[in-house]
């Protein structure tokens, strides 16, 4: 198995709302969503003891987009909450521009745009923006890939 780079965001009691948002927009199906409620107690990963308040939120969820995996889990009482940075972002490279469109546009509902789609001078069909929960994304479309 080869090594991969997935990313893996975290929130603060949203994450199954967000990542059925995304699942509504990319398609496809959770290779794994799970609740805190669901660990078995004691065992190795486990956390000693969950709350009512955090019993519901999303211990993992995994989305397999392409050739990478969108991973995800709610923050608890053990953790804290999260402090959203905006040191981050989720880059999805698609295979048209139109795919691009539809995206940006999919991800962006309720958000804030920064870049609308575009042509760049560096050859990409290209936007920015934050999601309505908070998360940083950019889509690409390279329109000079090679045939």
């Amino acid at each position: 198995m080869a090594t991969s780079v997935n990313p893996y965001l975290l929130f603060n009691g949203n994450c199954e709302d967000a990542f059925l948002f995304y699942k509504s927009v990319f398609g496809g199906e959770f290779s794994f969503i799970g609740k805190f409620k669901d660990m078995p107690a004691g065992e190795p990963g486990s956390c000693p003891e969950v709350s009512e308040k955090d019993a519901n939120r999303i211990m993992h969820v995994s989305l397999p987009i392409g050739d990478t995996i969108l991973m995800g889990s709610d923050s608890n009482e053990q953790s804290g909450d999260v402090a959203f940075g905006g040191n981050f972002s989720v880059s999805i490279n698609v295979e048209s521009a139109g795919e691009g469109d539809r995206i940006f546009n999919g991800l962006s509902a309720g958000g804030t745009i920064y870049m609308p789609m575009g042509k760049t001078f560096w050859g990409a069909y290209f936007g920015m923006f934050k999601d309505k929960f908070g998360v940083s994304w950019m889509v690409n479309f390279d329109e000079n890939q090679p045939k």
